[in-house]
């Protein structure tokens, strides 16, 4: 499905739900009628705490696709990697009912924005990192990162494996969230992730989201 677009970023920190909300509202406003999903959510039952934090930004309460749980497909307990969630919970991760909601989703909406677990080399299984799926699956990739010290290594380091995989990158999202105090270190990464991007992925496109009272 050519109109699903998987979300990873430096760390599991990185802002990636509240950048995830973000872009599905613009793209929404901009008149692309857009859903998110969390692909695996960990730390929950029953439940996406990921997609009611969506819904919040997004401003629209939940959904009946969530309720039908397309939006959460796979829930696991433990607040952990999707591996490690899978074992304490003794129950291997479904990729076929992930893959299955989000052709349903990609059925009913013009894009589906799919928020992954941690950064791009979280384990999934033993044998598959997450950076492994995105190219499995031919996803265009929504890279989030932040003005915060340490990230122009973390960021650097990603778009490194990225590059090597050959994968598509279609936005690149600086998080503004959660405000940072120094602006000197926030400006300048931001600049030099800007000045990387259009040498290395000139055709991704540059997003700031901003800090999001909810």
């Amino acid at each position: 499905m050519g109109n699903i677009y998987f979300v990873s970023g430096i760390d599991t920190d990185a802002g990636k739900s509240f950048a995830t909300a973000y872009l599905a509202k613009l793209w929404t406003e901009n008149g692309n009628k857009t859903i998110t999903q969390k692909f695996i959510q960990t730390g929950n039952v029953g439940y996406s705490e990921d997609i009611e934090l969506h819904r919040k930004i997004m401003g629209t309460g939940l959904l009946d696709v969530d309720k039908l749980q397309l939006t959460w497909p796979e829930v696991f307990s433990y607040p952990a990697s999707p591996l490690l969630a899978s074992k304490i919970d003794k129950r291997d991760i479904d990729f076929a009912k992930i893959e299955n909601a989000g052709h349903k989703l990609a059925a009913i909406y013009d894009s589906v924005i799919v928020e992954g677990a941690g950064g791009l080399m979280v384990p999934l299984t033993d044998d598959l990192l997450t950076i492994d799926y995105i190219v499995e699956k031919n996803y265009p990739l929504i890279f989030v990162t932040s003005g915060k010290l340490g990230s122009v290594n973390h960021t650097l380091l990603s778009f490194e494996a990225i590059r090597n995989r050959g994968i598509k990158v279609h936005t690149v999202v600086y998080n503004l969230y959660p405000e940072v105090k120094d602006k000197t270190i926030q400006e300048d990464t931001k600049q030099y992730i800007k000045k990387y991007i259009e040498k290395y992925f000139p055709q991704a496109e540059f997003v700031e989201c901003p800090c999001i009272e909810i």
